[in-house]
C-alpha cells in the first residue's frame, strides 16, 4: 500500500516536473497574454461577487462622484458605479466577441475548407462575393448589417454576434481555402477520395485536423479585433444600448463629461486597452508555439 502511494507520488512529481519545463519553455508573450486573459475570464466569472453594485443601479452617489474607497472608479452621470459597471461589462464583451469570432470561424471556416478542396464553380462564386465584403471596411460593414436588420433589432447581443460573424466570416474562408488547397494535394486526401468519401467527410474528417492550427491562430487574431469593433459600435451608438454596461457604450455616454470626470470615460478605456492587448500577445503567442507569423491589418 505504501509503495503504491509512493510510487503515485512520485508519478505526481514527474508530470509536475515536465509540465513546468514545458511551461518555461512558452513564449513569453503567450504567457503574460495568457495571464491578462484569465484575470479577465475570472472576472466576468465571478463579476456579481467583485462587484459592489449591479451595473444598472443609478444614485448610489452624487453624480460624478471622484474615485474613492467606496466608488473605486468614482460614479458617472446618473450616479452609478463605474467600477462595477466596468466589472459587468467585462462579461458582456468577452462573450460577444468570443461568440461572435467563433461563430464566424466556424462558418467561413467550413466554406473556405470546401472550397479549397472542391474548387471550380463554386470555389469562384464563394470567393468572389467574400472579396466583396472583405474590400468593405470591418466598421462600414457591421453598420450596413446593423441598418438592414432594422430599429427594432438594434442594440440585441444575438445581432451584434452575427455581425461580428458576417464580418470575419470571409476573411476566415479565405484563410481556410488557402489551407486547403495546400492540403488537398497530399496522399491521404487522395486515398480518402478512392475510398469514395464525400466532400463534406474529406473536408471535416481529413483536412479539418491538418488545419485547425492555422484556424486557431485565425481566431486568436479576430478575437484581438472583436472587442474593438464592439466598443465601436456602442461609442457611435449603434450597439448595446443603455443601461447595458459595455464599454464603448460607457465612454461614449460620459465622453461630453471628459474634463471634468475623466475617469467615467479612463475606466471602461483603460479595460478595453488592457483586453486588447492581452488577446494580441496570446494571438503572437500562439502563433509562435504554432511556427506562424501574424500579419495585423488595421481594423
Amino acid at each position: 500500500m505504501m509503495q503504491g502511494a509512493l510510487s503515485v507520488s512520485k508519478f505526481q512529481g514527474r508530470f509536475l516536473h515536465k509540465a513546468w519545463e514545458y511551461f518555461l519553455t512558452l513564449p513569453a508573450s503567450l504567457l503574460v497574454g495568457g495571464l491578462i486573459l484569465i484575470v479577465y475570464v475570472m472576472v466576468a466569472i465571478f463579476a456579481d461577487q467583485i462587484a459592489s453594485y449591479t451595473y444598472n443601479k443609478v444614485g448610489v452617489g452624487l453624480p460624478f462622484s471622484q474615485p474613492s474607497r467606496e466608488h473605486l472608479l468614482g460614479t458617472d452621470q446618473l450616479g452609478r458605479d463605474v467600477f462595477s459597471r466596468v466589472v459587468y461589462g467585462t462579461r458582456y464583451v468577452l462573450v460577444l466577441s468570443l461568440s461572435g469570432t467563433a461563430l464566424g470561424l466556424v462558418v467561413g471556416g467550413l466554406l473556405g475548407l470546401i472550397c479549397g478542396y472542391v474548387g471550380g464553380l463554386l470555389d469562384e462564386v464563394v470567393m468572389r462575393i467574400s472579396e466583396v465584403f472583405i474590400s468593405i471596411p470591418f466598421i462600414v460593414l457591421a453598420l450596413v448589417v446593423i441598418a438592414a436588420a432594422g430599429p427594432e433589432l438594434s442594440g440585441n447581443p444575438l445581432l451584434l454576434i452575427g455581425v461580428i460573424a458576417i464580418v470575419y466570416a470571409p476573411r476566415s474562408a479565405r484563410m481556410a481555402r488557402a489551407v486547403a488547397m495546400e492540403v488537398s494535394a497530399r496522399d491521404f486526401i487522395t486515398v480518402a477520395r478512392l475510398r469514395g468519401e464525400n466532400s463534406w467527410s474529406i473536408a471535416l474528417r481529413e483536412l479539418l485536423p491538418m488545419t485547425t492550427g492555422t484556424l486557431l491562430v485565425e481566431f486568436s487574431v479576430r478575437a484581438g479585433y472583436a472587442p474593438v469593433l464592439i466598443g465601436s459600435l456602442g461609442f457611435l451608438g449603434f450597439g448595446a444600448k443603455p443601461p447595458s454596461p459595455e464599454w464603448g457604450l460607457m465612454i461614449s455616454e460620459n465622453r461630453s463629461a471628459i474634463i471634468i470626470a475623466p475617469w467615467t470615460v479612463l475606466g471602461p478605456g483603460i479595460a478595453l486597452a488592457f483586453l486588447v492587448v492581452g488577446l494580441n500577445f496570446c494571438t503572437e503567442g500562439i502563433a509562435r508555439v504554432m511556427g506562424r507569423s501574424v500579419q495585423r491589418a488595421p481594423v
